[in-house]
């Protein structure tokens, strides 16, 4: 097993990455992180640099690059979480988070860069349906017609549709992924970083495929 693969996993909001990136990075016997739950997190100490990332969460728009590279620094900030490898969730969306990233951490910054490419039409259902538990932070689907589920089954607590996740906001939020992304996919694609998988279907042939991206860039990898 590759125990210190570094790898970064990219994709639409809803494309399904917070599923697959926690399943891959289990596989690969490497620390999952998530932007979305840095964000989340440092929102919830009601910290000045909180307020500033709820503030955009809740408008739907992309947390600035300061404040994204800031939280990511302080997870990556010690060598021994480095070289211990990682699985980096929606982190880098921009262009400048891309080069920033390998500025700071070297050629070494990504062994493999994979896109989870889900298109908007399917997108868009999903996160309308997603709630999510207030105290546990499990996600559920409640798909158009169906029982809304306002208490989370795991552990009684509040299930709500996510602050950030309103029509207006959704929409906002794949309009500005679409338009930031591009110049980073191609860049990573330049760098010979780059490998697209189609993300519909099974989660299970998902992970799969996510699985033969790594192997067929990154020697040794197994399991």
């Amino acid at each position: 097993m590759t125990s210190s693969i570094r790898l970064i996993v990219l994709g639409r909001q809803g494309a399904g990455k917070g599923t697959q990136c926690a399943r891959l990075a289990a596989r690969l016997a490497v620390p999952h992180i998530s932007t979305g739950d840095l964000f989340r997190a440092e929102a919830a100490k009601g910290s000045d640099v909180g307020r500033q990332v709820a503030a955009h969460l809740d408008a739907g728009s992309l947390v600035p690059d300061d404040l994204v590279l800031d939280l990511v620094a302080t997870r990556l900030g010690n060598r021994q979480a480095r070289q211990a490898g990682y699985l980096l969730d929606g982190f880098p969306r921009t262009l400048v988070q891309g080069q920033t990233l390998f500025e700071v951490l070297g050629t070494s910054a990504a062994d493999v860069a994979v896109e989870l490419h889900v298109p908007t039409s399917v997108v868009l259902p999903r996160l309308a349906a997603r709630r999510v538990c207030q105290d546990c932070g499990t996600n559920y689907s409640v798909p158009d017609g169906a029982e809304e589920i306002t208490q989370c089954p795991k552990c009684g607590g509040k299930v709500t549709r996510r602050s950030d996740d309103t029509d207006e906001a959704i929409a906002r939020r794949l309009a500005a992924y679409d338009r930031e992304s591009g110049p980073l996919l191609d860049w990573l694609d330049g760098l010979g970083l780059l490998v697209r998988v189609d993300g519909v279907g099974d989660p299970d042939d998902v992970h799969r495929r996510l699985l033969a991206a790594v192997r067929s860039r990154v020697p040794g990898v197994d399991g």
